[in-house]
């Protein structure tokens, strides 16, 4: 592991490590027992390890995508009974919002089918944003590659977050995605960034890549400058009819180890347990929360996947004795 320097101020510190890919490699190659507790002194240095942040994501256009994503129901090319849908109207989208409110979220995450915002696709998601951030909810999007000027309109309209995942490693990215390239990502990421957005990216595992894959997508999480504030680890759904249904599904512990080094490597981000929670199981998704995850999406779904419902996590947060995060004081 090595140091950097920047001079921009907030940006990275003259002792912020900057992680080589070996360096996370060997993170994933200690025994069980010794990564997860660094990963637990590292998280307890700056969270309280027993209060998970809780956001709620909903499919404002679902359908219909020109996209090729491996993993996505939502792409046009690929039959899997997801049906284009129209955008939702303001009023449906405050309506949730209350309701995933009322239920302990805090975040509430927008989200739509499209390669990118038209404008006119854009104006309706500012009165969405405008209107959800009335409820006093913090406010995050994910809307696919952004347009010079697009990221300031939602800044001004009280985003807070954006999201935009750079999904696997950059060398393994042409393999899952073929409609868009990694560096297309990385120039949304930039524009968020520059329009003074909190930054929500992360990736997905199980998607037949390396261990060094995984490495390598961590590692270029946290070398990111500053790395996000959240970073969504999810866990392959697989849907039939996607390409990579099919796909040998990923050793659990292999996916709490990947949980460890996030939280290693990028110490002050909210570490999001997101998508594949329905799969895992109670005692997956603990030692999740044990290897620093401090973040879940709440709610019976995520986007056109199911999720666990919010019965089952507050009773599942009872029994570990976990409580929701309080924004204001966290």
């Amino acid at each position: 592991m090595d140091t950097i320097t920047h001079n921009e101020a907030g940006r990275v510190s003259a002792d912020t490590p900057r992680w080589s890919v070996a360096a996370i490699e060997e993170l994933f190659a200690l025994p069980f027992n010794d990564l997860l507790f660094r990963a637990q002194q590292v998280h307890r240095e700056h969270f309280n390890p027993n209060a998970v942040q809780l956001s709620t994501l909903l499919s404002i256009k679902t359908g219909g995508c020109s996209e090729d994503c491996g993993y996505c129901p939502q792409a046009a090319r690929y039959h899997t009974g997801v049906e284009n849908q129209d955008t939702l109207s303001v009023e449906e989208v405050v309506a949730a919002a209350s309701l995933a409110r009322e239920k302990g979220a805090t975040r509430f995450c927008m989200g739509a089918a499209w390669r990118g915002p038209k404008q006119r696709d854009l104006d309706k998601v500012v009165e969405m944003v405008k209107a959800v951030r009335g409820l006093g909810m913090e406010t995050c999007a994910t809307l696919g590659m952004l347009k010079p000027g697009q990221a300031g309109q939602l800044r001004d309209a009280g985003l807070d977050y954006y999201n935009h995942n750079i999904d696997t490693a950059a060398d393994n990215y042409a393999k899952i995605i073929t409609t868009r390239e990694y560096g297309d990502r990385i120039d949304t990421l930039e524009q968020v960034r520059e329009a003074g957005l909190h930054v929500c990216c992360g990736g997905i595992v199980g998607m037949g890549e390396t261990r060094t894959a995984r490495a390598t997508l961590i590692a270029q999480l946290a070398n990111m400058d500053p790395y996000p504030e959240s970073v969504p680890i999810n866990n392959l759904v697989q849907v039939p009819g996607t390409p990579l249904h099919g796909t040998e599904a990923l050793d659990p512990l292999e996916f709490v180890r990947t949980i460890a080094c996030a939280r290693i490597t990028m110490p002050k981000a909210m570490v999001r347990l997101s998508a594949g929670r329905q799969e895992m199981g109670d005692a997956i998704q603990a030692l999740c929360f044990l290897a620093g995850a401090n973040s879940i999406f709440y709610g019976e779904k995520l986007l056109t996947t199911g999720n666990p419902d919010a019965d089952n996590d507050q009773a599942l947060f009872a029994r570990l004795g976990l409580r929701p995060m309080n924004p204001a004081l966290s």
